[in-house]
């Protein structure tokens, strides 16, 4: 089981990493948006060069049209910088000292309700702005499958938790 901690350690750190890179990234593309800083626009102004902080390198290019920035792009940032926090989460379950609690049953079950129940009602709803490529279909496929694989575990747990009350189990 020690194998089992330090890989889910090691998975939290990665997802936690990855959650702050979007979610950062997010704000400061919405904050040179909205004010225009850092951005530089080309190709007869069709797309944008978000710039990196303090510089003209570019960072981001993005088309210059409204729908594409809130459903291809701004979306896509926030809904995977949550993904990755509620990833970091789950991850974080298993090197709990105590594994069937009521909060790494919550975390788990925050986790397959986002997946389950979030990518396909953004990708529809996106679908009628933007064109919608068939690999994210796939993509919305595969978080599906990672939410109910995920709603097993919940259920797993849920079980341990009632058989922890009998006697303490412990990883």
């Amino acid at each position: 089981m020690n194998q089992t901690k330090i890989i889910a350690k090691i998975l939290y750190y990665i997802c936690i990493v990855l959650s702050a890179g979007y979610l950062i990234t997010f704000v400061y593309s919405i904050v040179c948006l909205l004010t225009g800083y850092a951005i530089t626009p080309y190709k007869n102004n069709m797309f944008l060069h978000i710039n990196f902080p303090f510089t003209e390198q570019p960072f981001l290019n993005i088309e210059h049209n409204y729908p594409y920035i809130v459903f291809s792009f701004s979306l896509v940032l926030i809904s995977y910088g949550i993904f990755f926090w509620l990833s970091a989460k789950v991850f974080k379950v298993f090197f709990q000292s105590k594994l069937f609690i009521k909060e790494n049953i919550l975390q788990l079950k925050r986790f397959y309700l986002y997946n389950i129940f979030i990518p396909l009602p953004i990708v529809i709803i996106a679908s009628f702005f933007v064109e919608v490529e068939s690999m994210i279909w796939g993509l919305v496929f595969i978080h599906f499958m990672l939410g109910i694989f995920c709603l097993f575990l919940a259920n797993i747990f849920k079980q341990g938790l009632h058989l922890q009350n009998e006697q303490d189990l412990f990883i």
